[in-house]
C-alpha cells in the first residue's frame, strides 16, 4: 500500500495441481482501492529438457481466487 509490501496473504510451497482445494484464510484482508496484489508462480522444471510453454488460460485455472 502507498508502494509497500503490507505482507505475504497465502503461500503454498507444496501446491499440487493434481489435487485443487480451495483455502480459507485465517483472517479478512481488506483490499483497498489502489492496492496491488502479486501472485507469483515458481514451476520446477530441472529435470526436463525441452521448453516448457504455460499460457495465460494456466494462471486463470490456478488463480481463481484473484
Amino acid at each position: 500500500r502507498n508502494g509497500e509490501q503490507l505482507r505475504i496473504i497465502c503461500e503454498d510451497n507444496k501446491y499440487d495441481f493434481r489435487l485443487q482445494e480451495i483455502r480459507d484464510m485465517k483472517e479478512i484482508v481488506i483490499i483497498k482501492p489502489g492496492d496491488e496484489i502479486l501472485v507469483e508462480c515458481n514451476f520446477q522444471t530441472l529435470d526436463r529438457s525441452e521448453v516448457t510453454f504455460v499460457s495465460q488460460f494456466f494462471y486463470l485455472q490456478i488463480f481463481p481466487c484473484f
